[in-house]
């Protein structure tokens, strides 16, 4: 007699693996590589090498020490390594690339359990850790128009016009006349990290995640769409500098890439809601009103950490229950 096995429901199939997710996440990063590849040259392909290689060695490493399952065939450590490089100034020396991707895979995600238990986005977190610990490093950007160091990001300008409006009353016009086109922002054009220039690059990548499902709408939409709307709303009513602020610095490679992490942002859609528009608020405020330039790292973090309380006050009520106070 055949014995039937019995299981407790819910009885959901799905096609998805963590494998098949982070694979598809790998192929959404490949036009903001290939772009910030043949922008920035040899430096940004050999960062990039190095940090796919020490995060998936990295991994293996602690797991084999901790005597666990070696899980780098889930892809999960190359997607971090990849994210990581693409936070890096193309300039930066080759040893920070082993030094990021220590915090990120070991600080940020093994230590808190590994694959899904990390209440940040490790490579996010390696970018904070990295700018706090080696701020002239990770400040120094190539523009790939002449092929100079430069500082000078549009973000920078932007902040440096606001600065001069607000301190003297005087015009900005000699700081925002130095900014690149839009078109060349909206390209990848400008000084920037090696995968955060080229917004039509991210955009082909959202494209690709939307249409695979791999994720919605809620988070990246609103976070970027928010961005331009409060940039909008808060700084003048300047429709230019609003897409300026969506095109330059980490909205896109941030809002598309980091903010959807599944084990630090919100499951349900309101919860996801309030999550973007948050981030969206901190990153507006900190380029606007603090002292950095950018404002996505610690918006993403910030965030991050608020994710469970978001989580506790907009869960869905679970049926056959009743709500406190009720009869």
């Amino acid at each position: 007699m055949e014995l039937m096995q019995a299981t407790s429901s819910p009885h959901i199939r799905a096609p998805e693996t963590t494998t098949s997710v982070m694979r598809d996440v790998l192929i959404a990063l490949v036009p903001t590589t290939a772009v910030g590849l043949y922008n920035f040259g040899l430096n940004a392909g050999l960062l990039t090498i190095l940090c796919l290689a020490s995060c998936v060695l990295f991994e293996a490493l602690f797991q084999k020490l901790r005597k666990q399952p070696v899980t780098i065939g889930d892809l999960s450590a190359a997607v971090t390594g990849l994210i990581l490089a693409l936070n890096l100034p193309s300039n930066a020396p080759l040893w920070i690339a082993p030094i990021g991707s220590f915090f990120a895979i070991i600080v940020v995600k093994q230590l808190f359990g590994g694959l899904g238990q990390n209440f940040m986005n490790p490579a996010m977190g390696a970018r904070v850790f990295l700018v706090i610990s080696y701020p002239t490093i990770m400040t120094r950007f190539i523009d790939p128009v002449t092929d100079t160091i430069s500082q000078a990001t549009p973000l920078s300008l932007i902040k440096a016009a606001s600065a001069v409006s607000a301190a003297s009353g005087d015009g900005p016009d000699y700081w925002l006349g130095q900014l690149p086109s839009l078109k060349d922002a909206f390209l990848g054009f400008i000084p920037g990290t090696i995968g955060e220039t080229s917004a039509l690059a991210l955009l082909i990548g959202l494209v690709y995640l939307l249409v695979r499902k791999v994720v919605t709408w809620h988070i990246p939409v609103v976070y970027i769409a928010g961005v331009f709307g409060l940039t909008f709303l808060l700084d003048g009513f300047d429709a230019s500098m609003s897409l300026y602020s969506v095109c330059a610095g980490g909205v896109m490679l941030g809002g598309i890439f980091m903010l959807t992490d599944y084990a630090s942002s919100p499951m349900n859609k309101t919860g996801q809601l309030i999550y973007a528009f948050g981030a969206a608020l901190l990153t507006v405020v900190i380029r606007l009103y603090g002292g950095y330039n950018e404002g996505v790292m610690f918006s993403v973090l910030l965030m991050n950490m608020l994710t469970p309380m978001i989580e506790h006050f907009t869960a869905p009520r679970v049926f056959g229950t009743r709500r406190k106070g009720a009869n």
